[in-house]
């Protein structure tokens, strides 16, 4: 199960209510289309099975997407990398135009054992089309054998979605009311990682697990630490501190989810949380020493696995002058990890800052698509008390349209 600890003082309902009325009320009108994923995108996997069922050959999945249409995969990637079903497939994810990457890419793929998944829900993102561009020119491949490595993944009557129309390209569609931050749980996600062996039932039964604690069961942890750290006089910054380096790539989900989504302004207000992520251990022995002696205008979340398997045993050994380090001798080096977010959590509301921690049994399919849920739940319902529009993004499409631009002129 995933456990949310709050420590800090937390409100009366009567303070809330409102605020889950209004989630309530946003997931009824069917406008913010995330939240019945959990429900909707089980037939995906078995489009996605279908469709691929004869297509022995592939060994090589490579997805060529920007922002949303990367990031969670990526995240995914991560954390299931050690229950993933079928090695005979690879997933690599190309998500920046950086030369190098595609390049290194290109070296180590054939393109008889090679797919390719275009996954943008506007159907226009330029690195995106770009990528596909250097894809079909590198491999000298005509209109029409595209259909044979290629599907893609955008909005229904996107131009991409035309394009894949006039070439005969199989499209898995988004649904239009699901923003691309938001879209893990939908093709996006479930395409790549139903072909390449992942569990993405138990993905989505962990995030359907979720959406019944919340939404069912009334459990509040989301609602209390969303209005407290919107609220919050001093903080208006987020760490994320999380215990294992097989969430880096989920921070940078994080990262993206709530700077996109609650970086806002109205009128002459800006508003928003910022998020910073860290990964424990390693990070204590750099940013910590900020967040304890430096401005308290942070609240910290920390993050950890309760149990790893294999974790090893630190052996018995002593050395001269190094005594001191043998407190640490014979226990696991998951205990090792866990006691130090423990002993640096202590610390942090030692020093009177508002702290929460998230723990998960265990890093499998089904904890991962609770808490990928749990932190779309937890944006919703910040963006709801900071009283602005969650779903867009109108600074980013002004950097759309400078790019544009400054390439035309």
């Amino acid at each position: 199960m995933l456990k949310n600890t709050l420590f800090f003082k937390t409100s009366t309902f009567d303070k809330i209510r409102a605020y889950a009325n209004r989630i309530n009320d946003e997931k009824q009108s069917n406008e913010v289309g995330y939240y019945h994923l959990v429900d909707s995108s089980f037939e995906i996997i078995n489009e996605s099975k279908d469709f691929f069922k004869d297509k022995k050959e592939i060994q090589n999945v490579v997805l060529l997407g920007m922002g949303g249409s990367s990031c969670g995969v990526k995240a995914l990637k991560d954390f299931l990398k050690e229950e993933k079903k079928d090695e005979s497939k690879k997933l690599f994810i190309i998500d920046n135009t950086s030369s190098y990457a595609l390049n290194s890419i290109f070296k180590k793929i054939k393109l008889e054992n090679s797919f390719f998944i275009v996954s943008s829900k506007s159907g226009t993102t330029i690195e995106v089309i770009s990528l596909f561009k250097l894809v079909i020119a590198h491999f000298k491949l005509k209109n029409e054998e595209l259909k044979k490595y290629f599907i893609f993944i955008t909005d229904k009557d996107s131009k991409l979605d035309k394009l894949g129309e006039n070439l005969g390209i199989k499209r898995f569609f988004i649904p239009s009311n699901v923003g691309g931050r938001f879209s893990v749980l939908s093709a996006v996600g479930i395409v790549p990682l139903s072909l390449c062996g992942y569990d993405t039932k138990e993905l989505l039964n962990g995030a359907k697990a979720c959406y019944e604690d919340f939404f069912i069961y009334k459990k509040d942890e989301i609602l209390q630490k969303a209005y407290h750290y919107c609220t919050h006089k001093n903080a208006n910054i987020n760490v994320l501190f999380s215990y294992a380096n097989e969430f880096k790539s989920f921070n940078e989900w994080y990262i993206q989810l709530i700077a996109e989504s609650l970086g806002k302004k109205q009128g002459y207000k800006r508003l928003g949380i910022t998020p910073i992520d860290l990964i424990g251990a390693r990070d204590q022995h750099s940013f910590l020493q900020l967040i304890m002696d430096g401005p308290k205008d942070k609240t910290i979340t920390f993050l950890r696995v309760l149990n790893v398997k294999d974790s090893p045993i630190i052996p018995n050994i002593s050395f001269e002058g190094l005594q001191n380090c043998d407190f640490a001798n014979n226990i696991s080096l998951q205990k090792l990890l866990n006691t130090q977010c423990e002993a640096t959590m202590q610390a942090l509301i030692s020093e009177n800052l508002s702290v929460d921690l998230i723990e998960i049994d265990e890093l499998d399919a089904w904890h991962c698509g609770y808490l990928m849920y749990y932190y779309e739940l937890f944006t919703s319902a910040c963006g709801i008390m900071l009283g602005i529009n969650t779903y867009d993004q109108p600074g980013v499409e002004l950097g759309k349209l400078m790019l544009k631009k400054l390439l035309s002129t």
